[in-house]
């Protein structure tokens, strides 16, 4: 006989949902919601396939099960940690990646524009030879900018070496070990001298004032991946002085900066940006072609 009040998933789902929303979380690792962040962290606890709920709704749990899945609910609750820590991965536009808190939880929009290659800017995804994603993290973007430019070579540079460590793990698990190349260093510094007809990046760019105000899910993650200093800038600013250097004549510069765009257009004003559409608006990506950035 059971020791708990809960007896099927249904049971467990709505319990999750009303200690979600009591804790009072923060979502925006995967999740938009306490329901949806619900679903998966209980799916992907009892083994079952993250994509079906409703054949299991009224199944009957074990009590070792119940536990377990309960103790993971509190974990969450308690521990305000981020969803992607407690599973070990992330899915980013259907890929899933290995994460743990050595780098923050994959999550960009450049991820859903490299699903049609970047076009119209890019002319010809296939014409692709190199691509190179600064402050890589997990590798995640590196990953899908190779499935995107199916002949191209992907570098991908970070500072952090323990960062690297995640990344090549998912280099490895999505066999592309011999198309994308990993460096640590600052930025460019550990590049072999090239030119790329695309750079990609979703650098840090939080700015000081709201990585104060930052949730306690986001203070999980390390810090350098996210501060951007005073204005959020200080990294990008690095980024589109030395970009020319290392693009092709006809190459492009694509940057994720969140909802920074006020800040981006008062440092950058005089530069000739696009913004690019997304699933989010039209603020939180831009792209600079090689000629319209400064020499």
């Amino acid at each position: 006989m059971t020791t708990t009040p809960f007896v099927t998933i249904r049971d467990l789902l709505r319990f999750a949902v009303t200690r979600f929303g009591s804790a009072g979380l923060a979502f925006g690792h995967g999740s938009t919601n306490a329901y949806d962040e619900a679903v998966y962290l209980i799916l992907h606890t009892l083994h079952l396939p993250l994509d079906m709920l409703d054949p299991f709704l009224d199944a009957r749990l074990t009590e070792a099960e119940i536990q377990t899945v309960l103790a993971v609910i509190e974990r969450r609750a308690a521990e305000r940690v981020p969803a992607a820590y407690i599973t070990r991965e992330a899915w980013m536009h259907g890929v899933r990646f290995y994460v743990d808190e050595r780098v923050i939880v994959p999550r960009s929009f450049i991820g859903e524009l490299l699903q049609d290659g970047l076009q119209p800017y890019v002319e010809d995804p296939e014409q692709v030879e190199a691509v190179l994603e600064l402050c890589t993290g997990s590798g995640s973007l590196a990953v899908l900018a190779a499935d995107a430019f199916p002949y191209a070579d992907v570098d991908a540079v970070d500072l952090s070496a323990p960062a690297l460590e995640v990344a090549q793990r998912n280099v490895h698990e999505h066999g592309l070990d011999e198309r994308i190349a990993l460096f640590e260093g600052d930025l460019f510094t550990p590049l072999p001298e090239r030119r790329y007809d695309v750079i990609i990046t979703n650098p840090p760019y939080v700015n000081a004032e709201s990585m104060k105000a930052l949730p306690p899910e986001y203070r999980h993650e390390p810090e350098m991946a996210l501060a951007g200093g005073a204005d959020g800038m200080d990294i990008v600013r690095r980024i589109i002085r030395q970009a020319r250097n290392w693009l092709t004549e006809d190459g492009i510069l694509v940057v994720e900066i969140g909802n920074e765009r006020e800040h981006v257009e008062a440092a950058f004003g005089g530069l000739e940006i696009v913004w690019l559409s997304t699933s989010a608006g039209d603020d939180n990506v831009f792209l600079i072609q090689a000629v319209d950035l400064p020499v």
